[in-house]
């Protein structure tokens, strides 16, 4: 019953709140993206359409409050791209042989498309990505939790149910898409509460996706791991979290685990035929972008082409890049990929400290980078293309780099000054 008056209050009342308060409707929507009510609590949450209801307040809000800041600085080129990639999309499905299938892809596009635009154009401050970066990481840290429960009580039900229509491979990568925002909460969050809170979150996140067996999330942890240790100013205290941290994996992690891990990369002759067969998924793709390498074959139609290759009728090619390369041909992959790669590149100078970078900014920076870091390669071994939470991560780094462009006609801030906390923060304190 808590999950229904949850869920309700959150469609209406933050649909009102959405024609006067538009940002605060699209942290309602990323976090019904992130939580999926429905399946968190299906006893008690019908299936409807609240994302919709929000989505539409959202719009509206958006329109009469004069259609959000357009003046987007080194963000605009991941927007660019992403929007280049959604009319690329729409000319790959003009060619498609199957209408209704590409008319399908294209529905489920821009309802992630159109609110990462939007969401664009409303950041204007860093408490606002802030507030986006907490309801990303919550949104997966509850599931996480009660995974974790049904557990330790003794069934597996991420591995064997996986959860919101995803198996186990993919909700794991969407899991891993929510990392590098907990470690860097937990390490350079504001407060010691907001610390623990994340702490106790990467914690859930981390042993979910061990749980899950699948071989992708687990990689695209380490992914998050490795480039967070690279990314963090390392004193005594990050050496001993990070050393903390890796024996306490070594502890929970048990020789199912570790054994279902280690086969990804075993010789031929040993390789389970799971992995054998992702294998040759991915031949089949490349073939495919070989033989269609501007179009495409036309979006969600590579599991129809399926049979061709020896594989069943419906058979998803597991690998985000290469079907998308496959389906949408390679302007369209390179475009997507473009989409999260450029936003890092842009990054780097923010998460590495430039003399005009404050504080929060890095933080952002660097909690974007990692995640995205550990989503791109793990995303090598789903196909996942309507993974809404990767979408949002990116949008963080996106208002980062609007938000650290210094206006035109503004002098750069000399090097070695301190970096200064933004008008929005609180009494306008400054941090070393």
């Amino acid at each position: 019953m808590k999950g229904l008056i949850f869920t309700y209050l959150l469609t209406y009342g933050g649909a009102v709140l959405a024609l006067f308060r538009p940002f605060a409707g699209f942290l309602i929507y990323v976090g019904f993206a992130t939580l999926r009510p429905e399946f968190a609590w299906p006893w008690s949450v019908p299936m409807g359409n609240y994302s919709r209801t929000v989505a539409i307040a959202l719009l509206a809000g958006w329109a009469l409050n004069g259609f959000g800041q357009w003046k987007l600085g080194r963000g605009g080129a991941p927007i660019a791209c992403l929007v280049a990639y959604s009319l690329w999309a729409v000319l790959s499905s003009s060619q498609a042989p199957d209408q209704i299938l590409a008319a399908n892809f294209l529905d489920r596009l821009w309802k992630i498309i159109l609110p990462v635009v939007v969401g664009a154009s409303l950041i204007k401050s860093v408490d606002q990505l802030k507030a986006l970066a907490w309801v990303i990481l919550l949104g997966h840290a509850y599931p996480a939790f009660e995974f974790n429960l049904d557990y330790l009580n003794g069934y597996n039900r991420l591995r064997y149910e996986g959860y919101a229509q995803m198996d186990n491979n993919c909700y794991a990568i969407s899991l891993v898409s929510s990392a590098g925002i907990g470690v860097f909460l937990s390490m350079r969050g504001e407060s010691r509460r907001e610390r623990l809170l994340a702490a106790g979150s990467m914690a859930i996140i981390a042993h979910a996706v061990l749980i899950s067996n699948s071989r992708g999330g687990m990689l695209g942890m380490i992914i998050v791991g490795l480039v967070s240790f690279f990314l963090l100013r390392k004193g005594w205290k990050e050496y001993s979290a990070f050393a903390a941290a890796i024996l306490l994996t070594a502890i929970v992690t048990g020789p199912e685990v570790r054994e279902r891990f280690a086969s990804a990369f075993a010789d031929k002759e040993e390789r389970d035929a799971s992995a054998q067969s992702r294998l040759d998924l991915w031949a089949a793709c490349c073939d495919a972008i070989q033989k269609n390498p501007l179009l495409g074959v036309g979006p969600n139609h590579m599991p129809t082409l399926m049979p061709e290759y020896g594989f069943e009728l419906g058979k998803e090619a597991h690998t985000l890049w290469l079907q998308v390369g496959a389906e949408l041909g390679a302007p369209g992959l390179v475009l997507l990929l473009s989409f999260y790669v450029v936003t890092v590149l842009r990054l780097l100078p923010l998460a590495r400290g430039a003399p005009t970078t404050d504080e929060r900014l890095r933080l952002l920076a660097r909690m974007v980078i990692a995640s995205l870091c550990g989503f791109m390669v793990s995303a090598q071994f789903v196909s996942l293309e309507m993974l809404e939470p990767p979408y949002y991560v990116c949008l963080i780094g996106i208002g980062a780099l609007k938000l650290g462009t210094p206006p035109r006609g503004r002098p750069r801030q000399a090097a070695g000054r301190p970096p200064t906390w933004p008008a929005d923060a609180p009494n306008g304190n400054q941090r070393p």
